[in-house]
């Protein structure tokens, strides 16, 4: 059996879980979230805990106990503490604005670019070159911050763009005649 599979997810205080035939709903204070349980796992609560078993012997329901196992555990995190992804803004003239659900960027453009935030997800800019993202929904917040990234990618000779605050850019070296 998976490893991951095997660990129990235990339910704090406060957060409803609900298991009906095709979906699993985490309810908390975060809000709401909703993922479709796959037909090769059994889950089951018992005193407060989730625990995930493979439905058959197959390989595939093996893996799919340990992954379900992670997609639940992330939901009932996302209710409770969130999820968030921080970016970093490298270069002259660089900034970041937050306006409600819209965040504008101006990177080096001849024009300015707005991206629309998604429910659930909120953005905020500490300073402007620092992009902070949050929400309960584990792929949508790196999804987001993906797609903001992708405005403007850092370059691999000066390390300009936007990146995530904890990568590292290997700088190369320029070409020599």
């Amino acid at each position: 059996m998976s490893r991951v599979g095997k660990m129990p997810v235990a339910i704090p205080a406060g957060v409803e879980v609900s298991i009906k035939d095709d979906q699993v709903n985490v309810k908390g204070t975060g809000g709401v979230l909703t993922t479709s349980a796959n037909m090769l796992v059994t889950i089951t609560n018992e005193a407060g805990k989730l625990t995930f078993a493979p439905a058959n012997d197959s390989r595939e329901a093996n893996a799919m106990s340990g992954t379900m196992r992670q997609l639940v555990n992330n939901m009932v995190t996302g209710v409770t503490k969130g999820f968030e992804k921080k970016l970093t803004l490298i270069g002259v003239g660089y900034k970041a604005a937050a306006q409600g659900a819209k965040l504008n960027l101006a990177v080096g453009y001849s024009h300015p670019v707005n991206i629309d935030m998604p429910a659930g997800i909120t953005v905020a800019t500490p300073t402007p070159t620092e992009i902070l993202i949050k929400g309960a929904d584990r792929q949508r917040v790196g999804q987001i911050a993906a797609e903001i990234r992708a405005v403007r990618p850092p370059e691999p000779y000066k390390g300009k763009g936007i990146r995530y605050s904890d990568e590292k850019i290997t700088i190369k070296e320029t070409k020599k005649k």
